[in-house]
């Protein structure tokens, strides 16, 4: 299996609920960034190692949360040594609203992957799109360019809907195995 690194910032519990999802799905090691934006130690080591790197951030104002922007910011000690070119790369967002411009935060995800030279993993599963879908269907959100979720702003990471938590252990998967062929 592939060594799959799993690093986010979570305000309030949901992130980091689906980032443990998708760390389920891809066997993967959580590294959390931390209310001042920063890893903890041996943090920059473990991304250095990794096959593959899955970037998480909530979406705040239709962008990452600015302690994700920090430790954005501070890759670019692993950019100039090019440390992550050819990794595979994946990222994941949750907001309350349905849509609350998550896909801006993947764009985001996408471009910082871009500029490290790395593999961008696409979400690889097919909406539940038809007149009979329910809310805790897989890819209930239709994303394909990563992993979304919607918790409402007044309900804890514990109310968050079984088809997003499935999604990202589903994705989170899917970026592993990917990795795994990469890395041959």
């Amino acid at each position: 299996m592939a060594n799959i690194v799993i690093v986010y910032h979570s305000g309030y519990g949901h992130t980091q609920r689906l980032a443990q999802a998708v760390a389920e799905g891809a066997d993967g090691r959580l590294l959390a960034i931390d209310a001042d934006g920063n890893l903890p130690d041996g943090g920059w080591e473990q991304l250095k190692a990794a096959d593959g790197i899955i970037f998480g951030s909530p979406t705040y104002m239709g962008s990452v949360s600015w302690q994700f922007k920090k430790f954005a910011d501070a890759s670019s000690r692993p950019w100039y040594a090019q440390e992550w070119k050819d990794k595979v790369a994946a990222g994941f967002t949750n907001s309350a609203g349905m849509n609350g411009d998550k896909f801006n935060v993947l764009v985001t995800l996408f471009t910082l992957a871009m500029q490290h030279g790395m593999i961008w993993v696409s979400q690889g599963l097919m909406p539940s799109n038809t007149k009979g879908a329910r809310r805790d269907d897989v890819n209930y959100l239709v994303s394909y360019s990563g992993a979304i979720s919607q918790s409402p702003s007044d309900a804890g990471a514990d109310a968050m809907a079984a088809g997003d938590l499935e999604t990202a252990r589903l994705f989170g998967k899917r970026v592993a195995e990917v990795a795994a062929r990469v890395r041959g």
